[in-house]
């Protein structure tokens, strides 16, 4: 059994596969991290390193964005059928932090 937060209140059951697949995506990311390390203690030139620094980015941004797809496809319309209408307003304020 799996220990819960003492402080959470909410949690989110994911498929193995979708669990699989976020951890795949965050290992890649983590690469891009250690590589961009790697750039910067061999002095390699800034563009080079932010190209590298963009593309981390963007697999980041990816990342959420697949993250609120299924919030919104799951956690959110289970509220809204359970009548809690709040989590429209929770999730315009993830858009506004996802930018």
């Amino acid at each position: 059994m799996k220990k819960k937060c003492e402080n959470c209140t909410r949690a989110k059951h994911r498929t193995e596969e979708e669990k699989n697949d976020l951890n795949r995506r965050l290992k890649i990311i983590a690469g891009q991290i250690n590589g961009i390390g790697q750039m910067i203690n061999d002095d390699r030139y800034c563009d080079d390193v932010l190209l590298q620094v963009a593309s981390a980015t963007n697999a980041l941004k990816s990342l959420g964005n697949e993250i609120l797809k299924s919030h919104m496809k799951t956690c959110m319309v289970d509220d809204i059928e359970n009548g809690n209408l709040e989590v429209i307003d929770d999730v315009l304020n993830l858009f506004g932090k996802l930018k």
